[in-house]
């Protein structure tokens, strides 16, 4: 099958000692041409359901001033979502924010598979190769994802001008909740507007 030449990756190379990798799953709202525009109509691609929008500049800048080495997705997660494991029923959505992607319906074995090993497994791929690569000094990275997040999702406010998602480790988390909060009128949310576990 014919990919286009469409590369589902890009990575910033930057410093690989220098203690952090950043992701940005969902970079990009591009597409490979043999789909199209999934039957999506042209203003769907400027809408959070096909990007993070904002995240690829906020990515390429905070790898250049911080020299670190970044991973950008370069497809839109409407065609297969970086973001979910390959078992998840919402990688390849049929309907997302009340707009039907009739592309992605009906979509045969064979497609789900393609779209697998040709995009979301080289994306991942890149990942896993930049963590090792700046992993190789002995000291783990610090890897952090970024994503944006729209002021409403469902007609209800999202209060928040920044959300740090995490786990169990809140080593870096909380000094950075603390510096984020400093100027006193920035609401942070501590695993808002999701949960990071």
């Amino acid at each position: 099958m014919d990919t286009d030449d469409f590369q589902p990756f890009e990575i910033i190379d930057g410093d690989y000692d220098g203690g952090m990798v950043l992701l940005a799953d969902h970079a990009m709202n591009r597409l490979p041409a043999r789909y199209g525009d999934l039957g999506l109509p042209e203003d769907a691609f400027r809408r959070h359901i096909a990007f993070d929008i904002g995240i690829e500049g906020l990515t390429r800048r905070l790898a250049d001033i911080l020299n670190v080495p970044a991973v950008l997705g370069c497809f839109s997660r409407l065609l297969i979502d970086p973001n979910r494991g390959e078992d998840d029923p919402t990688l390849i959505m049929k309907i997302s924010d009340g707009a039907i992607v009739s592309g992605n319906h009906p979509i045969t074995q064979e497609e789900w598979d393609f779209r697998l090993t040709t995009y979301h497994r080289p994306y991942h791929r890149a990942v896993e190769q930049t963590i090792s690569r700046a992993s190789a000094s002995g000291r783990a990275p610090l890897v952090l994802s970024l994503h944006s997040f729209t002021p409403f999702w469902r007609e209800t406010p999202r209060p928040w001008h920044a959300g740090v998602l995490w786990d169990t480790d809140d080593r870096v988390v909380v000094p950075l909740i603390e510096q984020l909060r400093l100027p006193g009128d920035i609401v942070v949310g501590d695993n808002e507007p999701y949960d990071g576990a």
